[in-house]
């Protein structure tokens, strides 16, 4: 019997994704654990590990393939001893009598690292567990084999307490019903076909001659951030509060640091103006807790702990892996941590639990020379700070005119979640932080 090796939900927002590359072969014999495949998502490259034992039978989808739908079929197994036909149906041909009725046995592959799971109404299809209470419709946990036996008796599944694992409907909970006169699914009504909706943006390339330009494909990076930060800005009401600080001290303190900072070693560091600019506003998320916050339809979401997103810029788009629990890390801490992230990421290495998610994010050009500058939100958050560089400027000090290593910071808030006064009140916090880093270091 044909064991289903499904594309895998590598994290909660994935849709689709590119099977990187096949790590087995067909005729190869596959043991529970092994790595089957490496699936690439829009961030990430993550390892696919067999759940079942068996042999490849066949490669349903083939290496390097994009737009892998999730819960697609991507290829099959069988038990050793069977011989497999291929074709539509990818039926097997048994050379030993099946101990369990047909279509019903576990059938999944699962991503390494992901939650605890139990099977999905579906062939093979294996899911984290949803939490219950949160407004979504109940997901229905049915064997293959239930589940045809259902559609064409006209069975209505949701009816049916399952006998199987976990509340699995089976065979036999079918048959029952059947028996019982359980009632049936209603008719579907006719499908009525959606309205062309013209989008509101011409195509740019009714402007431009054929010849002019160069198409560049999105790859699903780009596209994934055209979505989600339309979204963002369409969505959430965004409101801006900008504030300069002063630095000259910060500079200080962190050469002092460097200066004493083992360089050779697991444990060498060099900390950056950044990793002051992390650990003050974790500091200040958990002075101003209402900024520590995301917005639901029913409830603020207010967070423990400062878990900060750092944005970092690759050669294919843009991602933001967290520092968790900032606020209780060493600037060395912060300063390791960051470097890291920032290698993995753009070696397409991070685990989806390290970009998804976080309380907050700070986007800092100031690298590149950029004064000051505005940020989108990205959700679940509901701020994001826009730092610029750090320059020398002229300021008035006790009535006279003098130079002063000066940075401006701009906070973009979600005026569900934040307004004004609270807003104003996190940038005095986190100021007061970065221009007195001593007080970080307690």
């Amino acid at each position: 019997m044909a064991i289903n090796i499904l594309m895998p939900a590598l994290s909660p927002t994935m849709t689709e994704g590119k099977l990187a590359k096949w790590h087995v072969k067909v005729g190869d014999t596959v043991k529970a654990g092994q790595v089957m495949c490496e699936i690439e998502t829009d961030k990430a490259t993550m390892e696919v590990e067999a759940v079942d034992e068996g042999v490849v039978a066949d490669l349903v989808v083939a290496e390097g393939a994009e737009g892998v739908k999730v819960n697609a079929i991507i290829a099959q197994l069988r038990d050793e001893g069977e011989t497999y036909a291929p074709g539509p149906s990818s039926s097997f041909a048994k050379s030993k009598k099946d101990p369990l009725p047909q279509g019903e046995r576990k059938e999944n592959a699962v991503a390494k690292g992901v939650p605890s799971t139990t099977p999905l109404a579906g062939e093979g299809l294996f899911l984290p567990l949803q939490k219950k209470g949160e407004g979504q419709t109940p997901r229905l946990f049915a064997s293959p084999l239930a589940r045809r036996i259902a559609s064409q008796s006209g069975v209505e599944l949701t009816l049916i307490q399952g006998s199987g694992p976990h509340g699995r409907i089976v065979k036999s909970d079918i048959e029952g019903a059947t028996k019982g006169g359980v009632a049936k699914a209603p008719a579907s009504p006719p499908k009525v076909a959606p309205a062309s909706i013209p989008s509101a943006i011409p195509d740019a390339r009714l402007y431009f001659a054929k010849d002019t330009y160069e198409e560049i494909p999105h790859d699903g990076m780009r596209r994934t951030i055209a979505k989600r930060l339309t979204t963002a800005k369409r969505d959430i009401p965004h409101f801006y509060l900008k504030i300069d600080c002063n630095i000259d001290t910060l500079l200080d303190v962190r050469k002092q640091i460097n200066d004493k900072a083992p360089t050779e070693g697991a444990g060498a560091y060099k900390v950056s103006v950044n990793d002051f600019i992390v650990k003050a506003a974790a500091l200040a998320l958990v002075r101003v807790p209402g900024v520590n916050s995301s917005w639901t339809d029913t409830a603020l979401l207010r967070h423990r702990h400062a878990d900060v997103g750092v944005a970092v810029a690759l050669d294919f788009g843009l991602i933001t892996p967290i520092v968790f629990k900032a606020e209780e890390k060493s600037l060395a801490a912060i300063s390791r941590e960051v470097k890291d992230l920032a290698v993995r990421a753009k070696a397409k290495k991070l685990k989806p639990a390290e970009f998804e998610g976080g309380t907050f994010a700070i986007s800092n050009l100031g690298m590149m020379g950029i004064r000051d500058f505005t940020a989108v939100i990205n959700p679940p958050h509901s701020a994001i700070l826009a730092v610029g560089a750090g320059e020398q400027r002229a300021i008035v000090k006790k009535g006279a005119i003098v130079a002063a290593n000066m940075m401006t910071v701009q906070l973009s808030c979600d005026h569900r979640v934040i307004d004004g006064a609270l807003g104003a009140t996190w940038l005095e916090a986190f100021k007061g932080y970065l221009e007195n880093p001593v007080t970080m270091l307690a």
